[in-house]
C-alpha cells in the first residue's frame, strides 16, 4: 500500500472545541445525568473505581493516558490487554456502556486538551500499539493524524480486525478527510450509540468515506 498524502486537517482543532462547547451547552441536561448516572451505575455495581486510565499511542507516537470509564472488573487488564465479544470480565454496566460507546465519553477531556480529536483513528494502547506494529511495519503511519474518538475503521469494521485492515481503513480518511467528512462520520456514530450497534459487525465504507469502492483486507 503507497504512503498516501494527508489531506490539510488545519480545520480540526477549531472544530473539535466548537464542537465540544456547542454540545455541552445545548444538551446541558443530558451530559449531567450521563455524568451523574454512569458513575453511580458503575459504583454499584462492585464499588470499584469509576474511571479507567491507559496509556495510548498518540499522534507521532507521543503517548498520552486516555480516560475512560472502567466496563470491566477491576485488574482486568492484568490477563491481557485484547477483549472478545463475551469477555467474561466485562460487567453488566461494562457491557451496556460499550454497546452504546458511552464508555469512552470521559475522552472529551483528551479532546479538550489536544490528545485527541472527534474523529481520527482509534488510540490503541501502547503496547498493542506496538504488537500490531511488528505485524505491519507501516502500521505507524496511521499515526500522522491525532487519533479519534470515532472514524472510518471505529464503525466500519468489527471491534477486532488484524492491523493491515484497521490501516487501509485509517489511511482512506488521512487522504479523504474534510469538515464535511466528518460531520458525516460524526453523525452516524450518533446513530450507533443510539442503537447500540458499536462493535456488531463489519459494514461497507464506500457510503460513509464517500467512495465507490470498498476498501478490502488483506
Amino acid at each position: 500500500m503507497p504512503l498516501s498524502r494527508p489531506r490539510s486537517m488545519r480545520y480540526k482543532r477549531l472544530y473539535d472545541l466548537f464542537v465540544l462547547l456547542a454540545a455541552h451547552l445545548a444538551l446541558l441536561p443530558v451530559w449531567l445525568i450521563a455524568w451523574t448516572v454512569i458513575p453511580l451505575a458503575i459504583w454499584l455495581e462492585d464499588r470499584g473505581p469509576v474511571f479507567y486510565r491507559q496509556a495510548r499511542a498518540g499522534k507521532g507516537r507521543k503517548d498520552f493516558m486516555a480516560i475512560k470509564f472502567r466496563t470491566m472488573k477491576v485488574n482486568a487488564d492484568k490477563m491481557g490487554l485484547v477483549t472478545g465479544d463475551r469477555d467474561p470480565r466485562v460487567t453488566r454496566v461494562g457491557g451496556i456502556l460499550r454497546r452504546t460507546a458511552l464508555d469512552e465519553l470521559p475522552q472529551v477531556i483528551n479532546i479538550a486538551r489536544g490528545e485527541m480529536s472527534f474523529v481520527g483513528p482509534r488510540a490503541l494502547p501502547v503496547q498493542m500499539h506496538e504488537d500490531e506494529t511488528r505485524v505491519e511495519p507501516r502500521f505507524p503511519d496511521r499515526l500522522r493524524m491525532t487519533p479519534g474518538l470515532t472514524g472510518i475503521a471505529q464503525l466500519y469494521l468489527p471491534r477486532h480486525c488484524g492491523p493491515k485492515r484497521r490501516l487501509r481503513y485509517d489511511m482512506l480518511y488521512l487522504t479523504r478527510a474534510s469538515l464535511w467528512l466528518d460531520i458525516r462520520i460524526m453523525l452516524a456514530a450518533a446513530v450507533n450509540t443510539i442503537t447500540a450497534s458499536w462493535g456488531t459487525g463489519e459494514k461497507s465504507v464506500a457510503a460513509g468515506a464517500g467512495t465507490k469502492s470498498k476498501v478490502r483486507g488483506t
